[in-house]
Order: C-alpha cells, then sequence, then structure tokens
C-alpha cells in the first residue's frame, strides 16, 4: 500500500491554456499536492488555477482537515494566481499556513505579495477578507521539520528567484525542482540535491532548440531533466510546467522520444498520481 500519493493538479506553465487539443496533459497552472496516507494529511505545493479543482476535493474528501500547508517555489503570476479560488480559504474554522524555506529570499513581506493580486482593482474579496486564518511563515534556513518530514530547500537559477524542494520522510525522498534554468549545463548543485531520490519532477518547459531562443527565461529542456535524473539515479522523473504552445500531439511525441532514453520516465497530466 502507498504511504506516499503525489498529485498534480496543474501543469501548465506561464499561462492557463483552455482549448481541446490540450485536455490530455491539461491546461491549469502548477499545483502539486502530497498527501500521506500515514497521517491522512494534505500538503500543497504551489497555488496556481489547478488548486481550484483540489480545494473542492479537500472540502469534500478530506472536511477534517482544518490546517493546511501550502508551500511556495516561487511567486511569479502562474504560480499564485489560483489561491483567490481556493474553497478552503473562505472557510472561517479552516488555518492555512504559507510558507517559503530558504535563504535570500527576493522579498520582505510574504503577506504582502497575496494581498497585492487581491486589491479591489484585481479581485472582489480582499484576502483579510476570505475567511480563514493565514499564517506566513519565512523561515530563512535551508531545512526544516515537520511531522516526521524533513524538508530541504535549494535556490535555483530563476527570474526573480526560486526554490526546489527535497522531501524526505522514513520511507521516501520526493525532489520537485520546476522554474529552474541551468545555463549551457546542468547545475551539478542540482544533481546532488536529487541524488536518489524515489520521484524528481523537474521543469521541461522547452525542446532543447526552443531552450536556445529562451535563453534567461527560467526554465529548462527535456533534455535536461534527464540529464539530471540520470546522473542523481532517481528512481523516476516527472517533467512538468508544460510550454502554453504545446499541445496534446507536441507533448505525446516528445514523451515517446523521452521514454526511449529514460525509460522510468513521464510528462506530468492533470490528475496523475504517483504512489510510493
Amino acid at each position: 500500500m502507498a504511504r506516499i500519493t503525489v498529485e498534480f493538479h496543474g501543469t501548465r506553465g506561464s499561462i492557463p491554456v483552455c482549448h481541446p487539443k490540450f485536455q490530455q496533459f491539461g491546461g491549469n497552472t502548477t499545483c502539486i499536492s502530497i498527501f500521506n496516507h500515514e497521517t491522512n494529511r494534505i500538503g500543497i505545493l504551489d497555488a496556481g488555477t489547478g488548486i481550484r479543482s483540489l480545494g473542492k476535493r479537500i472540502k469534500s474528501e478530506l472536511p477534517d482537515q482544518k490546517n493546511l500547508f501550502i508551500t511556495f517555489t516561487h511567486f511569479h503570476w502562474d504560480h499564485i494566481q489560483g489561491l483567490p479560488f481556493f474553497d478552503p480559504a473562505y472557510d472561517p474554522e479552516m488555518e492555512i499556513n504559507i510558507m517559503v524555506l530558504g535563504v535570500k529570499h527576493e522579498f520582505t513581506d510574504l503577506q504582502e505579495i497575496f494581498k497585492a493580486q487581491m486589491q479591489e482593482q484585481y479581485f472582489p474579496v480582499a484576502l483579510n477578507n476570505m475567511g480563514c486564518q493565514f499564517n506566513f511563515l519565512k523561515y530563512n534556513d535551508t531545512s526544516a521539520s515537520f511531522r516526521k518530514t524533513g524538508i530541504r530547500s535549494i535556490k535555483q537559477r530563476h527570474p526573480g528567484g526560486s526554490y526546489g524542494y527535497r522531501l524526505e520522510t522514513e520511507h521516501q525522498t520526493i525532489v520537485i525542482c520546476t522554474d529552474i534554468e541551468h545555463g549551457k549545463s546542468v547545475d551539478p548543485a542540482i544533481i546532488s540535491f536529487g541524488e536518489g531520490a524515489d520521484l524528481l519532477v523537474h521543469d521541461a518547459q522547452y525542446t532543447s532548440e526552443e531552450l536556445e531562443h529562451h535563453r534567461g527565461w527560467g526554465h529548462s529542456s527535456f533534455d535536461q531533466a534527464i540529464e539530471v535524473a540520470e546522473k542523481a539515479g532517481v528512481g523516476q522523473l516527472i517533467m512538468t510546467h508544460h510550454d502554453p504552445d504545446h499541445d496534446d500531439e507536441f507533448l505525446a511525441k516528445i514523451e515517446k522520444k523521452c521514454q526511449d532514453r529514460l525509460s522510468n520516465c513521464a510528462l506530468a497530466r492533470e490528475g496523475m498520481q504517483i504512489h510510493l
């Protein structure tokens, strides 16, 4: 029986896409949940538009969970735009912990980031009027421990900064590195960070050819993600943050090419569950 289930609720990068040709891999922006079957608790990474459907499921399937953690890789629009539509945030009995972990963050006021996107010029409900109790937790360190789960972070190359996370339980290790640019060669620090993980979730927005025209945009290629997985010796690689111009047909062809090189890899799909 699985102890941990990782589920993808949003797999698209940059902007959500709504079109029949984008249904297989999904059109919502980044949101990943990690469910611990032993504690019956769920943790959330990023609040792109995929968090909207996740919120509805939490309300119906986990009604007794009144304390949630949402950890953020960074605060670009496609990773926070779903929070105003997250149903549990409107529950007066709910406590939501907004958390970041890592040194040298590019901001000073974590709460202000979310208040700004919900000013009345942009949204009819202010952050402070949603109903739940928000706690804003900024850990100026690279490691922490929560309920027997160790968490480590690593600063990544990305405009405005971003952080990758490594979660270690007694039995499983999960590494998530989205919104990362390696440069001409893959970053050896990221390889070390992912070493031996059971599951690596890695940014793969571009082909190698496309990447040459998007240097400085903060993302990786499919080939780079595979290279990190190979050199880190991970058990499984899932590639995500799909470009909004890559439709299902394109991504299915890319996935087959990737699997010809590395059999234990796949492209993330909305609703995909990885059981560890």
